[in-house]
């Protein structure tokens, strides 16, 4: 947009990310059922538009994805699902659901801390924060649970990947989630609430660890889906992860921090089962020093594999957790810390008057 006037209004908008997803994999269309636990913390991801009026800018829609460095035009005529992606096909994708009225010129900025590829549902954050907040430039307001659906509809009907639905559904409701999907797609949420104490010693003890390199989807997990497809919905590997959700929740309402941990382990090792390569040697290298320094669990987070990252739940002692991540980062200039702070809210939007 050269010599743009200045903007009618800015939208911001935020959404969190997604650890620890006890029952990961029950969540999908072939699971047919499931129950996840899950945790939405900080690092957001961030949407910033800006709006102008379409007659009094050259270019309608404009995508500056900051974490790429790249800004660039949209023309829907030539990048859509009938004429296939651009740069960045999610995020075409969700403006192209949207339908936003032509009579408006907009440019997105999207940001994340998050590194990309890290398992932790970066991907569902950025489409729910950039649907929440387009959604404020259409009639009518979305609840958060269409929010959701919508990002989910994004990734498995626009982009035909194949996408659970418990990311979108934790980035658009924050917090610490029990999740009960009933018939795929549709889920329950059920926010987790405890004491402030429990909270912070929750927060204090959490820690997330990055691999160094971005978890991608691979034929592992296109060999683990044929397989768990081909044994139905019911088969035990299947119900070994779903146990685990409900058995995190009740360790948290009873702040009984070595219950949840023992449930992150056996979710990890349900993981294993499925595939030994969803928990990859990366993994069972930092696991090995979380266990040395007293971490009471541990959760290859979403489905697994080459790279992404872990959730370490640490013992009581603050030093000990401390002792642990540096032991991590001397260990492999790849791995690592990531600070996370649980989020009490998930999606955020605002409007910001510019004149």
């Amino acid at each position: 947009m050269n010599n743009k006037p200045t903007s009618q209004f800015i939208i911001n908008s935020v959404a969190p990310i997604r650890i620890c997803d006890n029952g990961g994999w029950t969540d999908t269309w072939f699971a047919e059922h499931g129950k996840i636990f899950n945790i939405g913390v900080y690092p957001y991801a961030e949407v910033q538009i800006a709006v102008y009026h379409a007659a009094e800018v050259e270019n309608r829609i404009v995508i500056n994805a900051e974490n790429y460095g790249e800004r660039y035009v949209v023309d829907p005529e030539l990048h859509s699902s009938q004429h296939g992606w651009n740069r960045h096909p999610l995020l075409e994708a969700a403006i192209e659901y949207m339908r936003i009225p032509h009579n408006l010129a907009f440019e997105v900025t999207i940001y994340s801390e998050a590194p990309a590829g890290a398992s932790t549902g970066t991907s569902a954050a950025v489409t729910v924060a950039l649907i929440g907040a387009l959604d404020s430039l259409t009639p009518g307001r979305m609840a958060l649970h269409e929010v959701a659906l919508a990002a989910q509809k994004v990734e498995t009907e626009l982009l035909g990947q194949q996408c659970g639905i418990q990311d979108q559904l934790c980035s658009a409701y924050g917090g610490i989630n029990y999740i009960e999907m009933h018939a795929y797609p549709h889920a329950a949420v059920s926010q987790i609430q405890v004491p402030n104490a429990t909270w912070w010693e929750l927060e204090r003890r959490l820690a997330l660890v990055f691999l160094g390199k971005s978890h991608h989807s691979s034929q592992t997990h296109e060999m683990v889906i044929r397989d768990m497809e081909n044994a139905g919905p019911d088969n035990a590997q299947l119900q070994a992860l779903r146990t685990t959700a409900p058995r995190a929740r009740d360790a948290l309402y009873a702040a009984d921090f070595e219950s949840l941990g023992r449930s992150m382990i056996d979710n990890t090792e349900a993981q294993r089962q499925l595939h030994p390569d969803l928990v990859g040697p990366d993994a069972d290298r930092i696991i090995e020093i979380a266990r040395e320094h007293g971490a009471l669990g541990w959760k290859v987070n979403g489905a697994g594999g080459d790279g992404g990252s872990l959730t370490l739940l640490c013992g009581p002692r603050s030093d000990a957790k401390r002792a642990m991540l540096r032991a991590i980062e001397s260990e492999n200039p790849r791995y690592q810390h990531i600070p996370i702070y649980l989020s009490r809210f998930g999606l955020r939007v605002w409007k910001q008057e510019t004149a």
